[in-house]
């Protein structure tokens, strides 16, 4: 498997994720009842959506978020057209999107339940984005790379322009970088940093 990255083991990353994913749960089962009244009323179906995705060195997981499409877009994707280059899929006007959905992901609040699998050890707070199986049965070999640590709900492409990063090799330039400035208090300016970038709504759609 090769040398393992230092975050991978770190126990200090370890509890700063399990005290963030109980404080982010705890957040989540206070927001919980509202949203899925939300949910229901503007497209009736599953609160939650869950999507098997790629954990660290290709382990599979099952990832959780608030609802934020119609039910079955993921057979629906086939006619959203993709604006971003690479081992990517973006769409800003995307109309698989609900209107609820759209607040959720402007607020990052579709994000929440993934606190779960930040205390599960699936994910942890700051990371790579975890892609979808569909993309790494794509992935050259240099790709690959960017799976050396644990996907994270927070990360690079998160306060370097969020959505409006459309390249796969800046997100794979991105994740790299991580990886060569890790440490417990670059983890943390990445996680102060993120507040302020959902907070002023940066980058996102």
């Amino acid at each position: 498997m090769g040398e393992v990255h230092q975050s991978v083991n770190s126990q200090i990353k370890r509890f700063i994720d399990i005290v963030g994913a109980l404080v982010g749960l705890t957040i989540t089962a206070i927001i919980l009842i509202p949203l899925a009244i939300a949910i229901q009323i503007d497209d009736p179906g599953p609160i939650l959506y869950s999507q098997v995705r790629c954990g660290y060195k290709g382990r599979r997981f099952r990832v959780w978020k608030f609802r934020s499409m119609v039910v079955n877009a993921d057979k629906l994707k086939h006619v959203v057209e993709n604006q971003a280059k690479g081992l990517i899929f973006k769409n800003t006007d995307d109309p698989r999107i609900t209107k609820v959905g759209r607040f959720l992901r402007r607020t990052s609040l579709d994000e929440f339940p993934q606190f779960w699998n930040v205390l599960m050890g699936d994910m942890s707070l700051v990371g790579t984005r975890p892609p979808t199986l569909d993309e790494v049965s794509q992935y050259q070999p240099h790709h690959w790379r960017r799976l050396d640590v644990k996907p994270g709900i927070t990360g690079e492409w998160q306060t370097h322009g969020r959505s409006s990063v459309k390249d796969f090799e800046e997100v794979v330039r991105m994740d790299l970088d991580y990886q060569h400035k890790w440490s417990v208090f670059y983890d943390i300016g990445l996680i102060v940093k993120t507040l302020v970038v959902v907070l002023n709504k940066d980058g996102a759609y």
